[in-house]
């Protein structure tokens, strides 16, 4: 019988060179086209979808963080002006890490609560209740 050192190890010796990262939670890559002056967002219902809030509101927050107009319709947005996939995706996680994540345990699984007339962001996991800024 082997013993506890030898099984650890071996063990070590066994694992892959690099070990692939896998969290639970990976915020969605927007899938971006442009066309004339126009950039449009094709997975944006998708994206909302993986991050639990409504289109409206994420709608709303890209369209005043750059400072465009825009149209929601079918699942897609079409911005006004030419923004490139970074300047979108770069929003995207803005927004995660504003209105998504648990400032706490850093947990994706929160919710919109409205206390008094304060929205607050409720994690679903450890508890906690923080306020955000409305939009």
């Amino acid at each position: 019988m082997r013993s506890y050192e030898e099984l650890l190890e071996k063990a070590i010796k066994e694992l892959p060179k690099e070990v692939k990262k896998s969290e639970r939670f990976e915020i969605p890559k927007a899938i971006v086209q442009r066309e004339g002056n126009k950039t449009i967002i094709k997975n944006f219902s998708q994206i909302a979808k993986a991050i639990n809030r409504s289109e409206e509101h994420l709608y709303k927050y890209i369209v005043k963080s750059m400072g465009t107009a825009g149209l929601l319709e079918s699942g897609r947005v079409v911005l006004q002006g030419k923004f490139s996939r970074d300047e979108v995706q770069k929003e995207i996680e803005d927004y995660v890490k504003t209105y998504v994540l648990c400032k706490e345990c850093n947990s994706p699984d929160t919710e919109f609560i409205r206390e008094e007339r304060v929205l607050m962001v409720r994690c679903l996991a450890c508890g906690a209740k923080h306020p955000v800024k409305g939009i």
